[in-house]
């Protein structure tokens, strides 16, 4: 690894810090608006035979453009304006600050007892039916979005940064983005998005593990390596599993268990061991965030000494 490529890395989570994302105009939300639209195209409604096929196609038809698109600037620009847009597009892709504010617009309300803005919050960051969650719930969901999304939008797209640069930290963003809209196995996507999904298992499952590992160290290692081996097999998401599980243990909180997505109940497993999720583990799990990154980040400066 590069001190070049360390710096940009430390530039963009400096420049997410200080200014967050974008309030408007931001491009995965364009890009996501251009998937919807894309999707009621090509996903017809039930599903043909052709689904996977024409979900497949919609993932080329979405990433390759943006793709050819990078490559044809850092051709064009010279090299110092090849690294300014590498750490301008990490900004855009790791999402740290914005994941900590909406955990964080959760925390402050439920500590507050005020459940109902506690609950309207919570439903901004997680995908499952919130309106009849008690505290313990809100408090629940609001921790695995910061461990789930710590993974995916965080951690996987430094992983991906230091490895491909920023093609490959945004090839797995855009990926993630669409199994995000897409992964959902119900009638309309099941098949639609088993590309998106698969894809993004393949792109997650190394940085999932050193999340999940990062998690262990930087928490309560042997509970964490304990529900990471005996609890992560029952989940369905190869990725999610160990960050989930580990993530929980490290914590020593309760997390998982059954849960609504759009209109279908899900028995998830119960993840973890210990007391039950409240407003101080949503903080919690900020905290053992912020101490991964920064393992990652010694981490990444002792290959940088080292090459």
């Amino acid at each position: 690894m590069s001190l070049t490529l360390y710096l940009f890395c430390l530039l963009g989570l400096l420049l997410d810090a200080v200014v967050g994302e974008p309030r408007r105009w931001h491009p995965l939300v364009g890009f996501g608006k251009l998937a919807d639209a894309l999707a009621q195209r090509l996903n017809r409604n039930p599903p043909g035979r052709w689904a996977v096929a024409a979900g497949g196609l919609a993932v080329v038809l979405l990433t390759v453009p943006v793709l050819a698109m990078l490559v044809v600037v850092f051709a064009l620009l010279p090299a110092w304006g090849d690294g300014m847009v590498s750490v301008i597009g990490l900004w855009l892709v790791v999402g740290r600050r914005s994941l900590v504010e909406h955990a964080l617009a959760v925390q402050v309300p439920l500590q507050a007892g005020e459940s109902a803005l506690a609950r309207e919050q919570v439903g901004r960051i997680v995908s499952r039916d919130c309106s009849a969650l008690d505290e313990a719930g809100i408090a629940r969901a609001a921790t695995e979005s910061v461990l789930e999304n710590g993974a995916d939008a965080l951690f996987a797209s430094l992983f991906w940064f230091v490895v491909a640069g920023l093609p490959g930290a945004l090839l797995h963003r855009l990926v993630n983005t669409l199994d995000a809209m897409w992964g959902y196995r119900n009638a309309r996507f099941e098949r639609f998005g088993k590309v998106a999904a698969r894809l993004d298992d393949v792109m997650g499952w190394l940085p999932a593990r050193l999340t999940a590992w990062g998690y262990a160290l930087c928490g309560h290692l042997p509970r964490a390596r304990r529900c990471w081996r005996r609890q992560a097999p029952a989940c369905d998401s190869p990725n999610a599993g160990p960050v989930m599980a580990a993530g929980a243990g490290a914590l020593g909180v309760l997390l998982g268990g059954p849960a609504h997505y759009h209109g279908q109940y899900k028995d998830k497993p119960v993840l973890g061991e210990g007391r039950p999720a409240t407003a101080e583990s949503i903080g919690a799990a900020i905290r053992l965030l912020h101490r991964t990154l920064l393992l990652w980040l010694g981490a990444m400066a002792c290959l940088v000494w080292l090459t």
